[in-house]
């Protein structure tokens, strides 16, 4: 008999995994039925938010039915001491990224992904490496540290901009491999999970930094960046300075956020900047983070979902109530429209709001086929 197998989880893991053999079905909808269940499609294992109630509740379930396993970790990057020489080069960098006006995330991604660069060729002349041998680095950091598509491009990002902005050289000569290109869609939220985290969340400031970030569609940067003078109340729009690619757009103002915002205004009076912290500087991201992650813990909304799923779900939420793909294209701040059309295949497709032309050859079908007629006439 095929065995289940639950992936003993690391003490500070979110969530555990497991795995449940396909000819297991009625254990299988068993687990669909716990709170926070979720399958991964591409591991092909499901799991649960890590609590000791989940892992007792799990093996009481499936008792005798399932083995306990550790789960294969993968290996960090290891944290290398640079040479002085190297530090160097991190610094001269990071003075050229900052002069060429790159946003403040983008400096401090380049030069953390290339001191992994800088430390793997220590000993090595950096103006002497062929591509073929940063390619071989590159290939390292994949296969033996697994990292994601998205940190491979962001190394090579940073490889070419110190060979290209710090050295000079042609942009021709490290066209490095570019791994291909996912396409993944976005993950998005009900209205229904939408409305359950900002009904749970209680502190008036919390809510209404979740209501403007789904209301308006913004950036979890776009928001913390909102200043008071942002909010043009009169002709109902919210106005984001310097967004993504430095461009200035507009948004909508809900006529709900606008009484809300009033309401935290009065109570907490902010200063410059629309959402403050403690020390009146700039609310931060890691603080919007855990309001949202509390929200989701509280509601019972889709475990893995995060900041930026609220941007996703406004999007999604504009086009399933016929707002023009252009319109939502300008809120959302798109360059391209190809970009905001990657929502159009998120819509709820079901036979509620589309119907197969299937449906309209039905009689045509059967009596094609014969099936219009009762087994007992013939």
């Amino acid at each position: 008999m095929e065995r289940i197998i639950l992936f003993k989880p690391h003490h500070r893991a979110g969530r555990f995994k497991l795995f449940i053999p396909f000819l297991l079905k009625e254990e299988r909808e068993e687990l669909k039925k716990l709170n926070t269940s979720y399958y991964h499609p591409q591991q092909k294992l499901w799991s649960l938010v890590n609590t000791v109630e989940n892992w007792e509740r799990v093996q009481g379930l499936f008792r005798g039915k399932y083995d306990v396993k550790e789960f294969e970790t993968i290996p960090k990057s290891p944290e290398r001491t640079l040479s002085e020489k190297s530090e160097e080069v991190i610094m001269l960098l990071s003075q050229k990224l900052i002069l060429k006006a790159f946003s403040p995330s983008t400096v401090k991604n380049y030069t953390s992904a290339l001191k992994q660069f800088l430390g793997f060729f220590e000993s090595r002349d950096l103006k002497e490496l062929s591509k073929e041998e940063i390619e071989s680095f590159v290939y390292h950091q994949i296969t033996k540290y697994k990292i994601s598509e998205s940190a491979q491009n962001t190394l090579i990002n940073a490889i070419k901009a110190y060979y290209e902005h710090v050295l000079g050289r042609p942009r021709t000569v490290y066209e490095i491999q570019r791994p291909k290109k996912s396409h993944s869609l976005p993950n998005v939220l009900s209205k229904e999970e939408v409305a359950g985290l900002i009904g749970v969340t209680e502190n008036l400031k919390h809510r209404a930094i979740l209501m403007t970030i789904y209301s308006a569609g913004l950036r979890i940067s776009e928001a913390i960046q909102l200043r008071i003078a942002d909010i043009h109340s009169d002709e109902g729009y919210l106005f984001i300075k310097g967004a993504k690619g430095k461009k200035d757009r507009r948004t909508v103002l809900s006529p709900h956020l606008l009484n809300l915002l009033r309401n935290y205004f009065k109570h907490y009076k902010p200063a410059y900047w629309l959402f403050e912290g403690q020390d009146g500087c700039q609310y931060s991201a890691k603080s919007i983070q855990m309001i949202l992650r509390k929200a989701i813990e509280k509601s019972g909304a889709n475990p893995w979902a995060t900041v930026h799923t609220l941007r996703h779900s406004f999007a999604t939420h504009l086009l399933q109530q016929g707002t023009n793909l252009r319109y939502v294209q300008a809120l959302l701040g798109h360059e391209s429209s190809k970009t905001t059309e990657i929502y159009t295949h998120i819509l709820s497709i079901s036979n509620k709001n589309v119907q197969s032309p299937l449906d309209s050859l039905d009689e045509i079908i059967n009596l094609a086929s014969g099936l219009g007629k009762n087994p007992s006439d013939k």
